[in-house]
């Protein structure tokens, strides 16, 4: 399977709500086997909310983080997303965090500069699908960096925490920290459990062969009112994923996750399925790549991961650009087409996602348009 997500860029801008199609369901819902009704069923309507390229003409969003509470210059409702190529459409060069509202305005939230980081950052800054907003307005991004935008020249990276106004504040890197590629966060109290996944354990030196050694990190902070997080301690709670250097994708391995009751769920993009890590928010131990919920059937390289209101796992393919929904007993009950452009149709332009409620609704970033999209009812 070939992700081709670098090559299909193209900088569309657009300003407003506009392009709206009506997406059938392409994969027939099926019996959810008392998990209740597909999260999915009701949303056929894919609509543009904003072009993702700022003025310095960032490339390939990646990740998309929900504001859930204003807070500074976050605005309750917006979608934050981070942008993983520079303006020559250099994979791992990406430096600036967009912040869209759902009426289509976009402004910039934040431009890292890789040589004024607070702390150490490996290889620089080229910031991934690892996008957390935490309590307090603190914003947590990962950067896998190249020097080039070939996987040749990739480094460990870190994680940026910025403040509520976009002010870069401080980096967490080392302690496992090697390549973060996606995440998610749960709070409680003073504090935060951020779940890092990375790509990059050995995987350069692999040469573009597939190397088991991709690991889930739980990151414990605690938060305080004014100053950054601090990390108090860091866990391996996942290892073994398959993960390999690849010319289009830069790299391929764990990517998504997502928690639901204390069970961590990871869009094992290599081998073609989701897994789920017990006692995530506890254990002291390596669950390995944790338990099979499905594979394959309707997946094709799922990247971003998040979980819908109902408990299921909705994920997005890179290998067809279609968005999936399974059951934590691993049944598939719905399937959406977000992108059918390009050869294969729809590869390489699906990436991170956001759910929000009130109405239902997902918000999720087009790398084939560089655009911010939302799939909604009719």
């Amino acid at each position: 399977m070939r992700l081709d997500f670098g090559s299909r860029l193209a900088a569309v801008a657009i300003t407003a709500v506009t392009a709206i199609v009506t997406v059938g369901q392409t994969a027939s819902a099926a019996p959810v086997g008392g998990d209740g009704k597909p999260f999915l069923g009701p949303l056929h309507t894919v609509s543009t909310v904003a072009s993702t390229v700022p003025a310095n003409g960032d490339l390939n969003p990646y990740g998309t983080a929900l504001v859930k509470k204003s807070a500074g210059d976050l605005r309750r409702g917006n979608v934050l997303v981070s942008n993983f190529n520079n303006a020559a459409n250099q994979q791992g060069t990406g430096t600036t965090l967009v912040q869209i509202s759902p009426e289509g305005e976009s402004r910039l939230f934040a431009q890292i500069n890789p040589n004024k980081l607070p702390g150490p950052c490996p290889g620089g800054v080229g910031l991934t699908t690892a996008l957390s907003i935490l309590p307090g307005g603190w914003v947590v991004v990962g950067s896998l960096p190249t020097a080039d935008g070939t996987s040749a020249t990739a480094q460990a990276g870190c994680l940026i925490v910025l403040d509520k106004h976009g002010k870069v504040r401080e980096t967490l890197s080392g302690k496992g920290i090697n390549g973060p590629w996606d995440m998610t966060a749960k709070s409680h109290g003073d504090r935060t459990e951020l779940f890092v996944t990375n790509v990059l354990n050995g995987t350069v030196a692999g040469g573009g062969d597939v190397v088991r050694r991709g690991t889930v990190l739980r990151i414990t902070l605690r938060l305080h009112d004014h100053r950054p997080p601090t990390r108090v301690a860091s866990t391996v709670i996942g290892s073994g994923f398959a993960q390999k250097t690849d010319p289009a994708a830069l790299v391929i391995g764990p990517t998504g996750v997502g928690l639901r009751d204390g069970t961590l769920y990871v869009a094992d993009t290599e081998d073609n399925r989701i897994t789920a890590i017990p006692d995530a928010l506890k254990r002291d131990s390596s669950a390995g790549t944790g338990r099979v919920v499905t594979t394959n059937q309707a997946l094709n390289g799922p990247l971003g991961l998040a979980i819908a209101p109902n408990g299921h796992i909705v994920t997005t393919n890179g290998g067809d650009g279609n968005i999936v929904e399974t059951t934590p007993r691993g049944a598939q009950v719905a399937v959406r087409t977000l992108d059918n452009s390009g050869t294969p149709p729809g590869a390489g332009a699906l990436f991170g996602l956001a759910i929000a409620e009130n109405p239902d609704r997902v918000y999720f970033v087009d790398d084939a348009t560089n655009t911010l999209n939302l799939l909604s009812r009719p």
